[in-house]
């Protein structure tokens, strides 16, 4: 599970200790400690009607997104990244109707060998 908090080194350090204290919790790593990969993924549901559906597919072009289903009124966009890039996306379809939208939050991993083993 990836957690992402915000605040300062005696917040984050509170956080980790208490977390290590729960009985499920096997290992806790502070990933901000060294070189990390952050992304995120969002799932989009648009209303895509023949007027719009090129321009949506443009925009999902642009971000380097993928169509991952789609009816013949909706297209549904998976597009993953760093939080500036799921923001951006979200303006650039402002223009159409979003009708549903999940979003996963920050994932990281530990760039090179370290892994959490």
């Amino acid at each position: 599970m990836t957690l992402v908090t915000t605040g300062s080194d005696e917040i984050v350090e509170q956080v980790c200790k208490q977390l290590n204290k729960l009985i499920d919790v096997v290992k806790l790593v502070d990933l901000t400690q060294d070189i990390h990969v952050e992304r995120e993924l969002i799932l989009i549901k648009v209303k895509a009607q023949k007027e719009v559906r090129d321009e949506v597919k443009r925009i999902v072009d642009i971000f380097h997104g993928h169509i991952v289903d789609l009816t013949d009124s909706t297209y549904t966009i998976e597009v993953t990244g760093d939080r500036e890039k799921i923001d951006a996306v979200l303006n650039a379809l402002e223009s159409v109707t979003i009708l549903e939208v999940v979003r996963s939050g920050q994932l990281g991993i530990a760039r090179g060998a370290m892994a959490i083993i």
